[in-house]
C-alpha cells in the first residue's frame, strides 16, 4: 500500500519546524479547547501527533485511491448534464474517500466541525493531494474559500456554511468574466438588493470558474449602480441549493482535465452579502486570492514532486548502451538539479505558510481580545512577510513545476510523449500553475514591493545572521557575495526613479531575491538535517549563475535601452 506522506521524509521535516510550537500554541489558545472537544489536543506534542496521523490518512488515500484514479479521470473528464456538472467516476470516489475520513474543513474552527489545523499541515495535505492528482486538488482544495467566510462573514453565515464545508460540500470562487480576467475591476455581474426577499439577486456571466458548479460559491459582483471600478464591487455567497445558476459549458483544456472549469450563467440567482458593500475587491478578494496563491504554490510543489519521482524511477529502469540512463552525466545532472529546485520550492512554500499562520492567528485572536503591543508588532511583521512571500512562492514554485515537468518528459525521451506514462499528464497539468490565480508576470507586480522597499533584503540579512555549522560556512560566504550583487542591482534600478525602468527589470530583481532567499532556506534546512546539504550546494550553484547573469544584464542596462524592446504597432 502506497502512502504519499510516509514515503516523503521532507514533509515530516517541515512539519516539525521550530516555529511550529509557537504557531500551535497560539492557534490552540494555549490548548483551552481540550476540555470542550474530545479531539482537541492537550499540549504541543498531542497536536503534532494529530497532524501526523491525519497526514498519514491523507497520504494513504492519495496513494491508494487518488493517485490510481488520476489517469482514468484525465481520460473521462467531467460532463455537463442539464446545466450542472457530473464529475468523472474517479473524482466522485476521491471525494467520497476524503469525506469519509473527515478531511474537509481541516483549518476551520472545531465549533463548525473543522479540525482547527494551522495553515502548514493543511498546505501539506494540498501538497500531497497535488502529487497524486493536480486536477483533483482544485476540487478538494477550494475549501480554502471557506477561510474567507471564516474571516469576514457574519456568525450566522459561518454557522450555516462552514458546517456544510466541514461535512463535505465543495466550493468555488466566481471572480473572472469574459471581459474581466486579470482586471477584476472590470467585473460587470450585476447584484441588486430585493427588499421583498431580503436577498441580493445576481445576473450575468462568469467564465473560467474552477469547480464552478460547487455547492457554495463566493461571487464578486457589481452592487453599486453607475460605478466602473473596484469600489463598486461586493462579495456574495451563492448557495447552489437556491438555484438560478446554470453551467453553460465546461472548457476544453490542455490539462487538469478532472477539474471542471466552467462558464456560468446567473439568472435571478439569490445570494447573501459578505461583510460590507463596496469592499468585495478591495478587501475580501485580496485575502481570497492570497490564500488561493498559496494553494497553487502547494499544487506546484506537488506536481514537481510527482515529476521528479517519475523521472527518477524511469532513469533507474531505462537501460541504454548497457547501463541505466541515470548513470550518464547528462541525466544525473538533470535529476540533481530537479531535486534541488523541488527542495527549494518546498522550503519557500512552508516558510511562507508559517508566516501566514502567524499573522492570521493573531488576527483571529484580536477579534477575541485586545492584543498586547508586542503581539501587534509581531502580527504586523508576519503580515508584511506573508504579503511579499506569497507572490514570490507562487511565481517561483509554479515556474519550477513547469521546468521539472519538462525535464521529466525529456528524461523519458519518446516514451514521455506517450499517454502510456504519467509524465505526459503531469506535463500538461503543470502548465496552468504559472497562469491561474495570477500569471507569473502579475506575481512579479505584487512581489516587486519586496524589492523596492528593501523588505527582501532585510529578510535575507536575517537569514544571513542565523547560526549554522562550520561545514556550511562556505555556502553562506557565497550568498553574502551574491546578496551584495543583488543590492547593487536594486540600487541602480530603483535609483533611476523611473517606474518603467523598474517594471522592465522587475522580474530579474524578484528572481534574484528569490534565488538568494531559497538558497538561505536550504542552508538553514541543511543545518537542521544533512539530507538537504546536496540540494543546498546544487541550488546555490544554479542561483549563483542566475543572479550574476541578471546582475550583469542590469549593470549594462540604462533607460535608453527600453526603446529597443518596445513593440511598435503597425
Amino acid at each position: 500500500m502506497a502512502n504519499y506522506y510516509n514515503d516523503n521524509k521532507e514533509l515530516k521535516f517541515h512539519l516539525n519546524h521550530p516555529l511550529m510550537e509557537k504557531i500551535v500554541r497560539l492557534k490552540e489558545r494555549n490548548f483551552s479547547e481540550s476540555g470542550a472537544f474530545d479531539y482537541a489536543p492537550m499540549d504541543h506534542e498531542d497536536a503534532m501527533d494529530n497532524f501526523d496521523k491525519v497526514l498519514e490518512v491523507v497520504g494513504e488515500i492519495c496513494g491508494d485511491i487518488v493517485g490510481p484514479n488520476a489517469e482514468s479521470i484525465d481520460a473521462e473528464g467531467p460532463q455537463v448534464v442539464e446545466g450542472h456538472v457530473i464529475y468523472a467516476r474517479g473524482t466522485s470516489e476521491n471525494i467520497e474517500a476524503l469525506n469519509k475520513a473527515g478531511l474537509m474543513g481541516m483549518s476551520l474552527p472545531r465549533k463548525y466541525g473543522g479540525l482547527n489545523f494551522p495553515i502548514v499541515p493543511y498546505i501539506m495535505a494540498a501538497d500531497i493531494v497535488s502529487r497524486a492528482d493536480a486536477g483533483f486538488v482544485n476540487i478538494w482544495g477550494l475549501q480554502d474559500c471557506a477561510e474567507t467566510i471564516n474571516e469576514f462573514a457574519s456568525e450566522e453565515q459561518k454557522e450555516k456554511y462552514l458546517t456544510r464545508v466541514c461535512n463535505g460540500d465543495t466550493m468555488a470562487m466566481d471572480l473572472t468574466e469574459p471581459d474581466a480576467g486579470s482586471d477584476l475591476q472590470a467585473v460587470q455581474l450585476k447584484a441588486v438588493y430585493d427588499e421583498k426577499s431580503g436577498k441580493w439577486i445576481l445576473n450575468g456571466v462568469k467564465r473560467f470558474i474552477t469547480n464552478g458548479d460547487g455547492d457554495i460559491s463566493l461571487v464578486l459582483a457589481r452592487s453599486e449602480p453607475g460605478t466602473k471600478d473596484g469600489r463598486g464591487l461586493s462579495m456574495f455567497i451563492y448557495d447552489k441549493r437556491d438555484g438560478g445558476v446554470s453551467v453553460r459549458r465546461i472548457e476544453h483544456k490542455m490539462g487538469i482535465i478532472g477539474s471542471p472549469t466552467c462558464e456560468l450563467v446567473f439568472k435571478d440567482a439569490p445570494a447573501e452579502l459578505v461583510g460590507s458593500r463596496k469592499m468585495g475587491l478591495i478587501k475580501y478578494v485580496m485575502a481570497l486570492m492570497n490564500g488561493a496563491r498559496l494553494g497553487i504554490a502547494a499544487q506546484s510543489v506537488g506536481v514537481s514532486e510527482a515529476a521528479y519521482r517519475e523521472a527518477l524511477a524511469y532513469a533507474k529502469e531505462r537501460v541504454q548502451f548497457g547501463k541505466a540512463i541515470m548513470r550518464f552525466p547528462a541525466v544525473y545532472e538533470m535529476l540533481s538539479n530537479m531535486k534541488a529546485k523541488l527542495d527549494a520550492s518546498r522550503t519557500l512554500l512552508y516558510e511562507t505558510a508559517r508566516f501566514v499562520d502567524m499573522y492570521k492567528t493573531y488576527m483571529h485572536i484580536a477579534e477575541e481580545r485586545k492584543l498586547e503591543k508586542e503581539e501587534r508588532d509581531e502580527m504586523k511583521t508576519y503580515q508584511r512577510l506573508a504579503d511579499i512571500f506569497t507572490p514570490l512562492v507562487k511565481g517561483m514554485a509554479s515556474e519550477y513545476s513547469n521546468q521539472l515537468a519538462y525535464d521529466a518528459v525529456q528524461i523519458h525521451g519518446g516514451s514521455g510523449f506517450m499517454k502510456d506514462y504519467p509524465v505526459e499528464r503531469i506535463y500538461r497539468d503543470a502548465r496552468i500553475t504559472s497562469i491561474y490565480e495570477g500569471t507569473t508576470q502579475l506575481q512579479v507586480v505584487a512581489a516587486i514591493r519586496g524589492v523596492t522597499t528593501g523588505a527582501y533584503l532585510k529578510q535575507i540579512r536575517a537569514y544571513e545572521a542565523a547560526k549554522i555549522s562550520p561545514e556550511l560556512e562556505h555556502l553562506r560566504r557565497t550568498l553574502i557575495i551574491l546578496t551584495d550583487e543583488y543590492e547593487q542591482a536594486v540600487n541602480k534600478v530603483v535609483g533611476t526613479d523611473d517606474n518603467e525602468f523598474i517594471d522592465f527589470h522587475a522580474r530579474r530583481l524578484v528572481e534574484m531575491g528569490g534565488h538568494i532567499i531559497m538558497s538561505y532556506l536550504l542552508v538553514l534546512d541543511a543545518n537542521r538535517d544533512a539530507i538537504f546539504a546536496k540540494s543546498a550546494k546544487n541550488y546555490i550553484r544554479m542561483a549563483k549563475a542566475q543572479v550574476r547573469a541578471n546582475a550583469e544584464f542590469i549593470r549594462t542596462s540604462d533607460l535608453s535601452d527600453l526603446g529597443s524592446y518596445k513593440y511598435e504597432m503597425q
